[in-house]
């Protein structure tokens, strides 16, 4: 997104007097946008949700190219929202009290943490709100932290949890209520690890999450799919503007302050090399790669820059958070007499409960649902985060399919249109219509690909904001320009360098029109 966005603003906005050219390593372009079909429907393999559609330039695409509609089925995930049911491990039914009270509580911490005026009042402890327990848990956190340095998110949410069951006199353990409540409360940890690509979010700074800015408005799919945003901004480029199969392994640029030492005073003063041997050489290069790239290939002694890029990007590259969230989809059977498969909010209770149910493989445990891509979808998804998602690339089919179908088959109680006593049980073994077993499954493979290396970015502990804005700081720095030949030689864009709007496509979109705009001034 953010590399075809630059060059369409740097083609478009210079009348084609700029010579631009866009190298890709893959064979598509898109990057973490990724539309195909599974199971007759139209599914996203990434970037998959308009995070608001206030004010987002990706909403403003898919109105223009009429995108929001199809005839076709898509991941419109329109059951999900209204989803107000959970299940345990064990086949029981949450009771209906307990998940609205413990997720009114998660939410306000949440709130609170993202800077948000609300409080919820309902279904709070005797005697308080649960603002006034997120208000205490900062403070108790902060102390034994230190400071705000040194806080996250994890560690707030779980000393919310805490001061909760003490402000409403029942200690930490309190037999099954606390053991629902508690597997509540992770199932929505684990839905904000996928919102955050976080592994654990004893990782995610806490001052940083309220810097981060919502698009306002609801979250919706696209219909004709997400590279369906992508195809319009590239279709304006020339022919032979985007080069497909091009990896580039190296590149050479030239901070010195006499540039002739290195060959570049009277030509070009950035050379791509490329993995076949071919180069290209530019006055300017936008560097569009995800930031698990940068990790992985960016450092001092990786070879990827040459010379290696300053220290004070490296640092930034180093400190800042890059996970790993892969998506799951399972094919049910195709038969008429099924009835349809439920919106299923997953509850695991700890795995030294005593309540461990051994049909559940460990890769399934901090999965927070498993839901039809629509209404009258035989297609069901799944999210995996961190090192869950990682062990899913590496599995079979089989297994995949194995995994998943034991744990349908502990945690359904419920037929969808029927009712069970609360926490009641019905026979794990059955469906209203017989076992499950899936018929195909297709995952993303994010963490493994290596023109990605994960998914997409956040602040980490020990890491701020200030180093987003480090990343997207152009080389060499402006404080050097004078003494420099050739300015903006390194230019760098992605969701990983906005500051208010990483991780997702819409931040990408903003970067790649900052960039072209950085050059576009220089220029005039």
């Amino acid at each position: 997104m953010a590399g075809i966005t630059a060059a369409n603003r740097l083609y478009v906005a210079s009348e084609g007097r700029f010579e631009v050219v866009v190298v890709e390593g893959g064979t598509r372009i898109g990057g973490r946008i990724h539309t195909c079909e599974f199971g007759g429907d139209r599914v996203e393999m990434g970037a998959t949700w308009i995070h608001g559609v206030g004010g987002s330039p990706v909403y403003e695409i898919a109105t223009r190219v009429q995108a929001l509609s199809s005839e076709q089925p898509w991941e419109c995930m329109d059951g999900i929202l209204e989803v107000s049911r959970a299940v345990a491990e064990d086949g029981s039914e949450v009771d209906p009290a307990v998940l609205e009270r413990v997720s009114s509580l998660f939410n306000s911490l949440m709130d609170f943490a993202q800077g948000k005026a609300k409080a919820v009042g309902d279904g709070a402890p005797s005697g308080s709100g649960l603002r006034e327990v997120a208000v205490e848990a900062l403070e108790v956190c902060k102390g034994e932290s230190g400071g705000m340095r040194n806080l996250s998110i994890g560690s707030f949410l779980r000393k919310g949890l805490e001061i909760y069951w003490e402000r409403d006199g029942c200690g930490k353990k309190n037999g099954w209520r606390n053991l629902d409540e508690e597997a509540v409360f992770a199932m929505h940890e684990n839905t904000q690890r996928v919102y955050t690509s976080a592994d654990d979010l004893s990782t995610l700074d806490f001052s940083a999450e309220s810097e981060y800015v919502m698009c306002s408005g609801r979250e919706i799919t696209i219909a004709k799919g997400y590279s369906s945003i992508i195809e319009p901004l590239a279709s304006v480029l020339p022919p032979g503007t985007i080069r497909l199969g091009r990896e580039v392994v190296k590149i050479d640029w030239c901070p010195a302050e006499d540039d002739s030492e290195n060959g570049h005073a009277d030509s070009l003063p950035v050379t791509l090399h490329f993995r076949d041997g071919a180069t290209i050489s530019a006055d300017h290069v936008v560097v569009t790669v995800s930031l698990g790239v940068l990790k992985a290939r960016g450092g001092r002694d990786s070879g990827l820059f040459v010379p290696p890029l300053p220290s004070f990007k490296t640092d930034a590259i180093s400190r800042l958070g890059f996970g790993v969230v892969n998506k799951l989809f399972l094919q049910l059977p195709t038969t008429d007499d099924r009835t349809k498969f439920p919106v299923l909010q997953l509850a695991f209770h700890r795995t030294d409960s005593g309540f461990k149910n051994e049909d559940v493989p460990w890769w399934m445990r901090r999965t927070a649902s498993l839901a039809p891509i629509h209404r009258s979808s035989d297609v069901l998804l799944s999210w995996f985060a961190g090192k869950e998602a990682l062990h899913l690339e590496t599995l079979a089919d089989e297994e995949i399919i194995e995994g998943v179908s034991g744990t349908v088959h502990s945690m359904l109680p419920i037929p969808p249109s029927g009712s069970v006593p609360r926490n009641g049980k019905l026979n794990p073994d059955k469906l209203p219509n017989g076992p499950v077993k899936f018929k195909k499954v297709l995952r993303s493979k994010w963490g493994s690909d290596p023109l990605f290396l994960g998914s997409y970015s956040y602040v980490a502990v020990g890491s701020s904001v200030d180093d987003v804005d480090a990343l997207a700081e152009s080389l060499p720095r402006a404080t050097e320009t004078p003494r420099v030949r050739h300015p903006l030689q390194l230019l760098f864009a992605g969701e990983a360098t906005h500051r208010t709007h990483y991780s997702t496509t819409h931040g990408a979109y903003f970067s790649g029109i900052r960039e072209a705009d950085r050059l576009l001034q220089h220029y005039s």
